[in-house]
């Protein structure tokens, strides 16, 4: 069924079972601006427990339901990806890896209803398997001061929430429809969740697909398709004595992947399907399915909470080359991860966290060919931190972490040459940060913090011998790597009234044996450029500035600013920068509340004109061809949400969005396909990103 056949329909199933009133949480024009300008009320959890932001001495951001709802984007991680100081490295619209202060890969720890999300995210095509509709609000937190969530962290903690059981003695639905434009995406999702006794229960269902994408230079891009299909169920127990709850989540994508490969006279690019807007895959293609299942505990204490959450995530990975029945490339990841933590009640100011957590994880080769071996990995860190509040002015927090890790792989002869050697690493150290705020008023506040990170080599970087197919390269890994070690200083301030708001955070940033990959000379398959991985000295600097300003109740101008410069010490020109740095970006947006009263169609109406300008990034590593400048560019959106009613009733909420409304064909400088075929007859280099799109997105809420 066409999605302009369903959007009506949605809207007519609402009206027809709304019984009652609902209350909307779109906040009201005076709603928003408090929300906006009182950030630092808000509460985070990747700190010591749950905390107010005022209390965070390092950099945190947090972004909501509203907000992510209203945002037009392919996965959570495009979403959060606007985020100042956050950007994703991408593989067309379907796969993101997010970067925090130009730190990605296995530098982000992303945690998923309480469990750190482990999928293979050591690979440029391999995002982060979790669906969008099951997200309530993304807390992001930068730099390695979060020394709850693992040694991982150097760049920072990801933290996707879930949406929380409803009220006692409620159940709540929503359905959610949305449509885009450029690459013919079509999503739909189904909620309920209830709460009975103290009994809860949520269970949700997501279906997405598009086609390939098109812009200005290259029409549509093949292999751009992918089709999304998730499910959750959470039950549990919510009682006085703590919680209990029980979820399982299944998530299956199958993203085509994109060649890039051009006809040499012609310069168009080939595809092995016909038809470029079908929604079915097309030669190669991956499959991915993610089956996640966690328990989550709490008691609470007459000191106060123990928790206690429990995970097993199994992750398979198939490449389809030849054929689609037939894969060649087949990876199979088992994770067991564990975090017992206690959490105290505040005391005299005191405030405490100490715990245990760590994985178990196996990989195996179902395929016929292979990247990396398979391997064993054993994890265990004990962590404790605490909170000081001194007075009304001064909070001191600061806390220290030891981490244990041992690799384990086996050797792989094939065709009797030794592709993998046996290979037992052990690593281990000790982090910790120490970090204060001090609120010179109750509107301005000061904030320092020094952390020292630590990440160990991952096996892709110690032991890949093969091609990686959907990164269209040959990859090579060293045994001999060392573990990477930082000390970050942030240094931040941050200013809020009713009608302006300022942000200013700065960090500088040594890592001793940054590991990165490059590209090599050498040549092990005539097919494929050759990439090595290579470590050295580096240092990041950078800052994030934002201006809100509110002249009048209904007019909100928004600004944010965000620059990093990462080099690798001691040496020459084209070594000095270190690859697959974001370029700078400023964000700016203007939006309109629109007053309205109930008896009209639409009620608290927002209009949103917003630009993206990304500079110039000539701070490239350009040895043996690894990166090329990217050219600076302005992207323009407008959008546009509302409330729906009939007869005083909220029936639905509506969200039109239009991206890059001038059509301009654009390469971001951490999009994989950059890198793609050269096109003999424009002379231009890679595929492009996608051009001007619409968004339409409908969700209808009931509550019983």
């Amino acid at each position: 069924m066409k999605p302009f056949f369903i959007l009506p329909l949605l809207c007519l199933c609402a009206a027809i079972s709304a019984q009652q009133p609902t209350r909307s949480d779109f906040p009201s024009t005076s709603d928003s601006v408090v929300r906006h300008v009182r950030l630092s009320d808000m509460i985070v959890t990747g700190v010591t427990g749950e905390t107010d932001m005022r209390s965070a001495s390092m950099p945190v951001n947090l972004i909501q339901s509203q907000d992510l709802r209203s945002l037009s984007s392919s996965n959570v991680i495009d979403a959060i990806s606007r985020l100042p100081g956050v950007s994703q490295l991408t593989t067309g619209p379907g796969i993101s890896k997010p970067v925090i202060r130009g730190l990605g890969y296995n530098r982000v720890v992303v945690i998923a209803d309480g469990v750190r999300q482990e999928g293979q995210q050591w690979g440029d095509e391999h995002g982060v398997e979790v669906p969008d509709d099951a997200v309530s609000s993304v807390e992001v937190i930068k730099g390695p001061a979060s020394l709850i969530y693992g040694s991982d962290a150097m760049a920072g903690v990801v933290i996707i929430h879930p949406y929380l059981a409803p009220a006692e003695g409620s159940v709540n639905a929503s359905a959610t429809t949305e449509y885009q434009t450029n690459n013919g995406l079509f999503r739909y999702a189904l909620s309920a969740a209830g709460n009975h006794s103290g009994f809860v229960w949520n269970a949700r269902y997501n279906d997405k697909r598009a086609h390939a994408y098109k812009n200005r230079y290259d029409g549509y891009v093949p292999g751009s398709q992918f089709a999304e299909r998730s499910g959750h169920l959470m039950l549990g127990l919510n009682k006085r004595w703590g919680h209990s709850r029980l979820s399982w989540t299944a998530y299956h994508l199958t993203p085509s992947i994109i060649e890039g490969e051009r006809d040499s006279v012609s310069g168009r690019l080939l595809s092995s399907n016909d038809n470029v807007k079908s929604y079915s895959k097309s030669l190669p293609f991956q499959q991915v399915k993610h089956y996640k299942l966690v328990w989550d505990n709490a008691l609470r204490l007459s000191s106060g909470q123990l928790k206690a959450i429990f995970g097993y995530q199994q992750n398979r990975r198939q490449e389809f080359e030849e054929s689609a029945d037939d894969y060649a490339l087949y990876l199979k990841l088992h994770t067991f991860t564990y975090d017992v933590r206690f959490l105290s009640r505040r005391f005299s100011g005191w405030k405490f966290a100490t715990g245990v957590s760590g994985m178990c994880q196996w990989s195996v080769n179902g395929g016929d060919e292979y990247v990396i071996p398979d391997f064993r990995l054993q994890d265990v860190g004990i962590y404790t931190t605490a909170v000081k509040t001194l007075g009304f002015r001064w909070t001191l927090n600061g806390g220290l972490r030891y981490d244990w890790r041992h690799f384990r792989s086996d050797a792989l002869e094939e065709d009797g040459d030794l592709r993998f050697s046996n290979l037992s690493r052990g690593f281990n150290a000790l982090s910790g940060s120490l970090g204060a705020v001090y609120s010179i008023t109750d509107d301005l506040h000061l904030r320092f913090n020094l952390a020292r990170g630590f990440r160990a080599p991952g096996i892709n970087e110690l032991a890949a011998n093969g091609v990686h197919e959907g990164s269209q390269r040959y990859e090579i890994g060293d045994a001999r790597l060392s573990p990477e070690h930082s000390l970050q200083f942030d240094l931040s301030a941050d200013y809020t009234s009713r009608f302006v708001s300022v942000r200013l955070s700065s960090f500088a940033n040594r890592i001793d044996n940054f590991i990165f990959l490059r590209r090599s000379p050498d040549v092990f398959d005539p097919a494929y450029h050759t990439y090595v991985y290579d470590q050295g000295d580096a240092r990041l600097l950078g800052f994030e500035v934002g201006f809100d300003l509110m002249p009048i109740r209904t007019l909100t101008f928004s600004n944010d600013f965000s620059f990093v410069d990462a080099r690798q010490l001691n040496q020459p020109d084209s070594t000095r920068y270190l690859p697959f740095t974001p370029a700078p970006c400023w964000t700016a947006s203007l939006r309109y509340d629109v007053l309205s009263r109930p008896r009209f169609c639409f009620e608290r109406l927002s209009l949103t004109a917003a630009m993206d300008c990304f500079m110039r990034q000539s701070h490239v590593f350009t040895a043996d061809g690894t990166e090329t400048v990217t050219p600076s560019y302005a992207l323009l959106s407008l959008s546009m949400r509302a409330d729906l009613r009939i007869a005083r009733r909220k029936v639905a909420e509506l969200y039109v969005t239009a991206d890059n409304i001038f059509d301009r064909a654009v390469q971001n400088h951490l999009s994989r396909l950059k890198y793609a075929d050269f096109n003999p007859v424009t002379g231009r280099q890679g595929v492009f990103d996608m051009g001007r799109n619409f968004t339409f997105k409908l969700i209808v809420p009931v509550e019983f």
